[in-house]
């Protein structure tokens, strides 16, 4: 079913909406109400929608309508929205710095290889932020995908630059992101052998836990270019032997090392939540975001985002330490990070 906004469309951001932005340009937007359910219709669209901790019975929401439209079109309808300020809460080290220590001394113990903690500024607009938030990530275009999932009053928002993976068919895709500095160490990060170790954590993680499912292709590393950010950035593809539901890939894939434990156990994991919940982390920050569109499905993982409650602001960010971890290089990378998603705003 489709519909247009036009006029309108800034009376719908103050009622329940899903969005996802897919990498070919297209987007595909879900007005509600929703309807929750513990399966997707097989031949009708529905996004899903999980916490970080993987639980809920009934992930997916089924909108009430939907549109399709393309990134272009999306981002035009957000011309005249509210110009806001922002103030934004001072962040201690100290809260961050006891979580590190503790991670390292599970590393050293050898309960984590790997792990990733999550810190959140907080702070608050002049004004109710949805509209402003929605138009700010309509905008953003490839290799960045924005999405959404906005409630009257409170909801959440950003452009990832993260599948997590595509399925369409036979066919997956999915890719290792992982290790960060700005655009301006570009080639000494090229050749961090701490960064490329953290890297490869992710990437080989993935490769392990796909290998089984059917003819696996491992692409070269590369530089991702984001703005005043870079990453690295493996391509991951299978041609699996039988067809897959989703949610058998999500079990298996998520978190991946990116955002979660290596090793994933229930004990690493649980760990991982308690210190995310130490440091304030929104609950639905790295979890899957997916839209399934009539068997296709498409999940990315939600970072580089903003949470918000009525004015009250979130911009969660987190960092993959590892042996090798140092606090001041992780704690510029937060930074790095979260200052990115403010560009946004601006």
């Amino acid at each position: 079913m489709q519909a247009t906004l036009c006029a309108a469309h800034m009376e719908s951001t103050s009622q329940s909406m899903a969005w996802l932005a897919r990498r070919d340009g297209s987007v595909l937007i879900g007005h509600g109400p929703f309807q929750a359910s513990n399966t997707p219709p097989p031949g009708g669209v529905a996004f899903y929608v999980q916490n970080f901790a993987p639980g809920e019975s009934q992930p997916w929401q089924i909108p009430h309508r939907i549109e399709r439209t393309n990134l272009a079109e999306f981002s035009a309808r957000f011309t005249d929205v509210p110009n806001l300020s922002y103030e934004w809460d001072p962040l201690g080290a100290a809260p961050f710095s006891e979580v590190f220590q503790e991670i390292l001394a599970s590393i050293h113990s050898g309960v984590f290889e790997k792990t990733v903690p999550v810190v959140t500024e907080t702070g608050h607009a002049s004004q109710a932020p949805e509209k402003t938030i929605i138009a700010a990530m309509a905008r953003r275009k490839p290799p960045l995908q924005s999405y959404g999932w906005v409630h009257p009053g409170a909801g959440f928002a950003g452009a990832t630059p993260e599948l997590l993976f595509s399925l369409d068919g036979k066919k997956l895709e999915t890719m290792a992101l992982a290790g960060t500095a700005r655009i301006d160490d570009l080639d000494v990060f090229a050749v961090d052998q701490k960064e490329i170790r953290e890297h490869e954590y992710v990437a080989q993680t993935l490769v392990s836990k796909l290998l089984d499912l059917g003819n696996l292709t491992r692409h070269s590393r590369q530089i991702l270019e984001l703005g005043s950010i870079v990453h690295f950035l493996t391509r991951i593809e299978v041609d699996l032997h039988a067809e897959m539901d989703p949610q058998s890939l999500l079990r298996r894939l998520h978190p991946t090392p990116a955002l979660g434990p290596l090793p994933r156990t229930d004990g690493t994991m649980a760990s991982l939540l308690k210190w995310r919940d130490r440091l304030g982390c929104p609950p639905h920050f790295g979890s899957p975001f997916g839209l399934w569109d009539q068997g296709r499905f498409d999940a990315i993982v939600a970072i580089r985002g903003v949470w918000w409650e009525g004015t009250q602001l979130k911009i969660p960010a987190g960092c993959g330490i590892i042996e090798a971890s140092r606090l001041v290089n992780e704690w510029r990378e937060l930074r790095l990070k979260r200052e990115a998603v403010k560009r946004c705003l601006d």
